[in-house]
């Protein structure tokens, strides 16, 4: 098998992309692929990604690990919602199961990873970090000099990347990528490892930014904009850091690169919570004066039957009795309620009344394991071509502009993995799953896969 295994994880790369549309731009990638085994990697539901990174190097869904989105109920009361952080993943990853065995590992921006976690070798938290001079983002501590005296203010994520400042926050994101590479490079070059494992959040940071411009088929797509190549260059330009690492992969060093999720076009945009008030299941105190985020001491609790939560998908929560505090929903009406909603909001159209294909999923169907406090249905509106909004007071149920500032992409199921190394068989590949990467490493590095883990090894 292996003895080293370099991971360079992109969130929100989508395969069409990578794999096709770009392939002959992406020469590193390319030869990659050549020599190696790619395909689509299905995300996790939903495919957000604290949980899907959480789920891909834990081999657990996040039913297993009760991390439902960025944001989770901590209790049935209307306002306990919680980032799902590092102390969310209470498993162990794919790097604690070689740290036990004395592997050293090279952990770089993988999310959940804030507040780091002691690890034998070194880590660098993810885009959750508050701010990197106040926040303690390195293991160990003293990395942090090292890291501030290679590259000055170390970048865990851009500022503000919903906005219509568009010069401003590519110029953001290419620093920021750039001190990212630099950093691995350097870690890379002096810190023993047997697992490296990177995630760079500039992709992500890219679509929502400017899928627009370059996507023909996006509403807002103008031909010949000063950004229709910006999404293109960058990807280049991140094939070229790409070859860089690969400096530091011999023969005896498996490499991956995987994505979290893909990324597809917005159409729109639904505003869920004031659909559910136009069909009587959510009650406010009194009409909002002006649009505005949803929160709990609005609602007539006496009179509500369900709410929802804005986002790249829905989640929506029932009012019931005995289980929310002021609950409506009788037990014995819970199924009839839930799938009367689950039959609305699916027959839901756009704004003209055309079918768009929503799928309101009950969780019990999508995870064996619901821990923690799931939503009573996962809601992807027209198959993630729109987005919740959770907004009230908007005066309708269809909008075109974000609620959290402008966004031209929306998160899509289908992810990438490409697996090169000795005993990986070269060519396209089946669709995996995301929780498929943790065996995949163990098995690549020649250590046992837990029987508890969900996925099966790509590499056998």
């Amino acid at each position: 098998m292996a003895s080293r295994a370099l991971v360079i994880g992109l969130d929100c790369a989508p395969p069409e992309l990578v794999f096709e549309r770009w392939r002959d731009e992406l020469p590193t990638i390319r030869s990659l692929m050549e020599r190696g085994r790619y395909g689509v990697l299905r995300s996790c539901d939903p495919p957000i990604t604290v949980p899907a990174w959480a789920c891909m190097t834990s081999s657990r869904s996040p039913g297993a690990l009760g991390i439902y989105g960025f944001r989770n109920r901590r209790d049935r009361s209307y306002d306990a919602l919680g980032i799902a952080d590092s102390r969310a993943v209470r498993v162990p990853r794919v790097w604690d199961l070689l740290s036990e065995k004395g592997r050293p590992v090279i952990v770089v921006g993988v999310p959940p990873s804030y507040p780091v976690s002691e690890v034998n070798g070194v880590m660098i938290s993810c885009f959750l970090t508050p701010d990197t001079e106040k926040s303690q983002y390195t293991y160990p501590s003293e990395l942090r000099n090292e890291i501030e005296g290679l590259v000055g203010r170390y970048m865990v994520d851009v500022h503000d990347f919903r906005t219509d400042d568009k010069a401003r926050v590519l110029a953001e994101i290419e620093e920021m990528t750039e001190k990212r590479f630099r950093v691995a490079e350097h870690l890379l070059e002096t810190k023993p490892w047997d697992l490296f494992f990177m995630v760079e959040m500039g992709t992500d940071r890219m679509h929502h930014a400017f899928w627009r411009f370059s996507d023909p088929e996006h509403r807002l797509h103008e031909p010949g904009n000063p950004f229709e190549h910006a999404m293109l260059d960058y990807y280049r330009a991140l094939d070229r850091k790409i070859a860089r690492l690969l400096r530091f992969a011999n023969e005896e060093t498996a490499v991956l690169v995987v994505s979290d999720h893909g990324a597809k076009r917005i159409d729109g945009g639904i505003c869920v919570n004031e659909w559910l008030r136009r069909e009587g299941y959510l009650v406010l105190k009194e009409e909002p004066r002006e649009p505005g985020r949803l929160t709990p001491e609005m609602v007539d609790w006496s009179r509500t039957t369900a709410w929802g939560e804005g986002g790249y998908y829905c989640r929506l929560f029932l009012n019931v009795a005995g289980r929310e505090p002021q609950g409506t929903i009788a037990r014995e009406d819970y199924e009839r309620t839930r799938d009367e909603l689950k039959a609305k909001l699916e027959a839901l159209g756009d704004n003209r009344g055309r079918p768009i294909g929503t799928v309101a999923h009950r969780p019990e169907e999508l995870y064996a394991e619901r821990n923690g406090i799931p939503p009573d249905l996962l809601v992807y509106f027209g198959d993630l071509l729109w987005r919740s909004i959770g907004q009230v007071g908007t005066g309708t149920v269809h909008v075109f502009e974000n609620d959290t500032g402008p966004d031209d992409a929306n998160h899509a199921p289908a992810g990438l993995y490409l697996v090169a190394g000795n005993g990986v068989q070269a060519g396209p590949g089946e669709e995996r799953s995301l929780l498929d990467i943790a065996p995949t490493l163990l098995t690549l590095l020649s250590e046992p896969v837990p029987s508890d883990m969900e996925g099966r090894s790509i590499a056998t």
